[in-house]
């Protein structure tokens, strides 16, 4: 399997790139950012940009591949709606319709998140953003396509979160992620389980076009 991975520095992203290093279905690993992963490896190609917007100066590297993890995302607090929905739903639509384009045999896995608003229409602000993101992946012709929700997310091995306030999050809450994940498998995830679940739907095709947490952990 050929997979090109987009925010492999996030907190996800990192998590989905090592296992996709490790696990020997994977044969090659793209990744497209605003910055390298610092990661060197056999399986490992990367591609920093500064506009992800603008990909036509790529696009060769771009062909053929069998599954796309999109990984990429910003959180909506303290930003304006405007740039929230142009980094969230312009830019994943941008990328997701050049591949589909260029790779339409794909599978593509958009990371979306728990409480996403698939009728457009609620009062949350990123919510609705997201439930547009997602209907909009969903319309393309893909070979599939497949949104993950997870709720809360355990960062293992090591990988911590670029954004602040979920890093102080996870420092104030000390050793109970983990516990939670034990104790509530229905709602709390690991970066881990994510990463493996995106390699099985990519393989074997998602079950359902939404995947919760407790659907990610089951796969």
């Amino acid at each position: 399997m050929k997979v090109i991975l987009f925010g492999a520095t996030g907190m996800v992203g990192q998590g989905v790139l090592r296992e996709c290093l490790l696990d020997p279905r994977v044969e090659s690993v793209l990744t497209v950012g605003r910055n390298a992963t610092g990661q060197h490896h056999p399986k490992l190609r990367e591609i920093v940009r500064d506009d992800l917007f603008d990909l036509t100066s790529i696009e060769a590297d771009l062909r053929g591949f069998d599954a796309c993890f999109y990984c990429l995302g910003v959180s909506s607090v303290g930003m304006q709606a405007d740039l929230y929905r142009h980094l969230t739903y312009d830019l994943t639509l941008a990328v997701a319709g050049l591949l589909a384009r260029l790779s339409p045999a794909m599978t593509f896995i958009y990371v979306s998140g728990a409480g996403t608003d698939s009728s457009e229409r609620g009062r949350t602000r990123w919510a609705r953003v997201k439930g547009a993101t997602e209907n909009a992946l969903l319309r393309l012709p893909f070979k599939a396509a497949c949104m993950f929700r997870p709720a809360m997310i355990v960062a293992l091995h090591g990988i911590k979160s670029k954004t602040r306030l979920y890093r102080v999050l996870y420092t104030a809450l000390g050793p109970l992620p983990p516990l939670l994940y034990k104790a509530f498998p229905k709602y709390v995830t690991t970066t881990e389980q994510i990463g493996r679940a995106m390699i099985e739907v990519a393989r074997d095709g998602p079950p359902k076009p939404v995947l919760e947490s407790w659907d990610i952990n089951k796969i």
